[in-house]
């Protein structure tokens, strides 16, 4: 059974793996059709000057798409906060293995909308921290970028959180999205960015007395 809490440090990060999909080229490049014919590219009669013309619409499709992934609206983002306010007070009171059995049955994808899905969690949760530590949402408390501490002990994400932390404190955690995924991984970051979103309320829940479940209903939305 999973458990968000480990008995060591997390190992250090390996390299990245390379995997080769037959179709995976093609199938990338049907999604980003509609946002590279925005920019006067039509995938089924590709006709540009020279390949750095292309890779730079490419480039600006994919920022795009990534854009739309990382912040659901709507239902979509319901789904997400529901989840991460799950995760959050599973951590506060301790149930490390039911924050840990959340998280592994987020989804990569939800073609319907029905579930949350490890992309829309972690942009939610980047996202929040964002304006919570930098002070861009003045209902947090005064300083809480500063005082912010990830739980004591070992956990699943807490690299990935630490570097969360850090730059959620320049307000560039949503922005450092694609570097994040490289350096950690999509669920090193899905974990740390909820352990992350953890320890922000458990600092925030100290130093106003409030519970932990009162401040997830009120400001995790």
């Amino acid at each position: 059974m999973p458990d968000m809490r480990r008995q060591h440090p997390e190992p250090p990060p390996g390299a990245p793996q390379i995997q080769f999909k037959p179709g995976l080229a093609n199938e990338m490049l049907r999604e980003l059709a509609p946002l590279l014919a925005e920019e006067g590219i039509d995938v089924d009669n590709i006709d540009v000057p020279d390949l750095a013309t292309l890779q730079a619409a490419m480039n600006r499709a994919v920022e795009r798409s990534n854009m739309t992934r990382f912040t659901p609206v709507g239902q979509a983002r319901d789904h997400a906060v529901t989840t991460l306010r799950l995760v959050v007070e599973a951590i506060a009171e301790d149930d490390t293995t039911l924050a840990a059995a959340i998280l592994e049955s987020v989804p990569p994808e939800s073609p319907d909308a029905t579930r949350a899905t490890v992309s829309g969690c972690i942009g939610v949760a980047l996202g929040l921290l964002d304006d919570w530590l930098t002070a861009a949402d003045p209902q947090a408390p005064e300083g809480l970028g500063h005082r912010v501490r990830l739980p004591s002990g070992h956990w699943l994400g807490e690299r990935a959180a630490t570097d969360v932390l850090v730059l959620a404190r320049k307000g560039r955690a949503f922005r450092s999205l694609d570097t994040l995924l490289t350096r950690q991984g999509g669920k090193q970051v899905l974990y740390g960015s909820a352990l992350a979103l953890a320890a922000a309320f458990g600092t925030w829940s100290t130093s106003t007395d409030t519970p932990i479940h009162d401040l997830t209903r009120s400001h995790l939305r």
